[in-house]
């Protein structure tokens, strides 16, 4: 036995075993590092401190509980989900009761309501939307599915839809089809597959619109050339007669127009300008750039109409953001707006209201036009019979700083 080696002295502990910790003198055993409880002989639990869990709650039973005042008790991270009979016996009301109250049924009282919704609160209980929708046959998912969501038209048609869904008991999803063909597919098999029960489409006109159509109601909007759904569109041709009527007022002959996207409503803008154009006697002054939907492509497709000799007094835009893409483009030639270049965008969007733009532009109503479209695709999931309607909306031109009259010698 080597030096400083030998038997512990009788009045201290022996050094606690791996995985313990040593008691305190007086004092019970604690807990080992594995996590397990102390046990008394014979394998019995030694009850718990004062305010210590209970055991039921040491157990990971459903539902949590109160604590003190009343405040709910999250469940153990490893508790069963509270279920609709959990809620029902902590609410004191029957099963039929909760589904109704979840469901958002009128026909309870609000007193049973705000007891079922605070025991759901308390239990940390939330419906089980998949097992709701097999007894229903029906989900109450709406999918919208729109070209671009970097348009602020796009989103401020979003609130008007979801708006009237919402009163409706309907909750929405949203989908891009990104002004490509495959993603557009895409967004509709997936929510198909999600059993929605309705879609939305916006500026968005995919080739399986036909199957889609026949295995849940749809409602187009922003597109025409289509059949057998309900349709909400904005009169293009009229709001871009708008926009050349007021630039001619103001003396301008050069007018020029970007046209938009592959979509009918860029065909139909495009033949409203060039109409209005003909009807004015300016046939000849008819210039029209290539172009999208996109702040670049409005900023490309100015540069090039502006490096024209002669070059335009005024541009027509298809949308607000292809406006903006117009601004750009005169600061950086240097030309002063609407001093020596007028410029008018579409859809009135809170771009255009912004006041270091200003923009003059065609105002379409877009929340209203969200609400039309939920309210359609209502009907239609109630009576799938109905025939089929087209909603034309009616635009009308709201005057900014961006307009003004033809420059001097132009």
């Amino acid at each position: 036995m080597s030096a400083g080696e030998g038997k512990a002295p009788r009045n201290e502990r022996p050094a606690p075993r791996y995985g313990e910790f040593p008691a305190p003198p007086g004092g019970e055993p604690p807990a080992s590092r594995s996590g397990r409880s102390p046990r008394r002989p014979g394998g019995q639990v030694p009850p718990p401190r004062d305010g210590g869990p209970s055991a039921d709650v040491r157990r990971g039973r459903a539902g949590g509980g109160r604590a003190a005042g009343g405040r709910a008790v999250p469940p153990a991270p490893n508790a069963p989900k509270p279920t609709i009979r959990n809620v029902a016996e902590r609410a004191g009301v029957s099963k039929s009761l909760v589904s109704l109250v979840m469901r958002g049924s009128p026909h309870v009282s609000e007193r049973r309501r705000q007891a079922v919704l605070q025991a759901a609160r308390e239990l940390g209980y939330r419906p089980n939307a998949v097992a709701r929708s097999l007894v229903e046959g029906r989900t109450r998912l709406i999918g919208a599915i729109v070209a671009d969501l970097h348009n602020p038209f796009f989103a401020e048609f979003l609130d008007g839809l979801q708006e009237t869904l919402h009163g409706e008991g309907l909750r929405m999803l949203v989908g891009s089809g990104r002004w490509d063909p495959l993603f557009e597919a895409e967004a509709v098999e997936a929510f198909l597959e999600m059993r929605v029960d309705g879609l939305v489409l916006l500026s968005v006109v995919p080739e399986s619109l036909k199957e889609a159509a026949a295995s849940v109601p749809v409602v187009v909007v922003g597109e025409r050339d289509v059949s057998g759904v309900d349709i909400v569109v904005d009169d293009d041709e009229l709001g871009a007669s708008l926009a050349v009527d007021h630039l001619v007022e103001l003396g301008h002959r050069r007018i020029a127009h970007i046209e938009g996207a592959r979509s009918t409503t860029a065909r139909y803008r495009r033949a409203g300008y060039e109409k209005a154009m003909r009807r004015h006697g300016l046939g000849e002054q008819i210039m029209v750039e290539p172009g999208d939907f996109t702040e670049e492509g409005g900023y490309l497709a100015a540069r090039a109409l502006l490096s024209r000799d002669p070059r335009p007094t005024a541009i027509f835009a298809p949308n607000d953001l292809v406006a903006t893409g117009v601004l750009s483009a005169a600061d950086e030639l240097e030309m002063p707006v609407p001093e020596q270049v007028s410029i008018v965008g579409y859809d009135n969007t809170h771009l255009a209201a912004i006041r270091h733009i200003s923009l003059t532009s065609v105002d379409q109503p877009r929340r209203d036009m969200g609400r039309v479209a939920a309210e359609l695709l209502t009907a239609r999931i109630e009576d799938p019979t109905r025939v089929a309607r087209q909603n034309l909306v009616v635009p009308h031109l709201v005057v900014r700083s961006t307009t003004g009259p033809v420059p001097a010698g132009a």
